[in-house]
């Protein structure tokens, strides 16, 4: 039998939980910090994603984010208690620096000899759903009193086998914060393309593009049921923004051609809605 051991799960504000999930006893989400225009907004309980889109699109500017600082992820550290274990989930180093706050916080923690709790820091290469569901699969692990080294093991591999793929609806925040051109958006608002990008690495990949939203979600379902594998074992993951409706055809359309052990979709946080914007589906399994 393996040995009885307490844990905490801790993750960035771009972890998109679900309203029943975000307030477990032992969940604790460390926000980002959003500016749009003059205005700061924290992505925690909060955020009112409404106002945020509206003020999105009426600002020229470019929304941008703040990672935490490491005093925020001490703070969430500490909250945890006398815990044995921490799991913490990050956005990917590649887009954020939010995984270098947690490690130094880590340090910090680590420095004062009445912080005993094991504390491991996975960079998810991902962002919204995909950092939800290598919160789930920690819970899952400690849950079931996988041993804790087995639990680090398990995350990482879970994390590279793990598909995540976005259609976005509105391109606005990537051409003004200069991922895509002026020229190359004014000919994709023109003739209505939407583009299907991958996460790879925790980097973001364009693979394809449709004419109109509905031919290009069905790019993406396309390629995502053609690239997951073992999916009878695997919960399904829908982060949509302010777009129930799609995100449930996505979700019919997806299991008419791969069954899933759970689906999971929940409305986009502050952070994943300022990226994929009014309209937009991420997907990841």
């Amino acid at each position: 039998m393996n040995a009885s051991y307490s844990y905490a799960i801790v993750a960035d504000s771009c972890c998109d939980w679900n309203e029943t999930d975000k307030h477990q006893e032992n969940v604790y989400s460390v926000p980002l910090t959003l500016t749009v225009g003059h205005e700061t907004i924290i992505d925690d309980e909060t955020f009112d994603q409404k106002h945020f889109l509206q003020a999105m699109a009426h600002c020229k500017e470019c929304p941008k984010s703040a990672c935490p600082s490491p005093q925020a992820y001490l703070d969430a550290y500490e909250m945890a208690g006398l815990v044995d274990l921490i799991v913490v989930v990050t956005l990917s180093s590649k887009l954020s620096g939010s995984y270098n706050a947690a490690c130094l916080a880590k340090k910090m923690y680590e420095e004062e000899a009445n912080h005993t709790a094991r504390i491991e820091i996975i960079d998810s290469h991902s962002a919204a759903s995909g950092e939800t569901l290598i919160a789930k699969k920690a819970q899952q692990l400690c849950n079931a009193l996988v041993p804790i080294d087995e639990v680090v093991q398990a995350l990482h591999q879970f994390r590279d086998k793990q598909i995540t793929i976005f259609t976005l609806d509105n391109t606005d925040v990537m051409r003004k914060n200069g991922r895509m051109s002026h020229v190359t958006a004014a000919v994709v608002n023109a003739l209505n393309v939407k583009l299907v990008l991958l996460g790879v690495d925790g980097e973001i990949h364009r693979i394809t593009q449709g004419i109109g939203m509905r031919m290009a979600l069905g790019k993406m379902i396309d390629y995502f049921t053609q690239k997951v594998e073992d999916s009878e074992n695997k919960i399904l993951a829908i982060t949509h923004c302010n777009c129930l409706d799609r995100a449930l055809e996505v979700k019919e359309a997806i299991l008419k051609k791969k069954s899933f052990k759970e689906v999971y979709i929940v409305n986009a946080g502050g952070v994943s809605s300022m990226y994929e914007n009014q309209g937009g589906i991420i997907v990841t399994a």
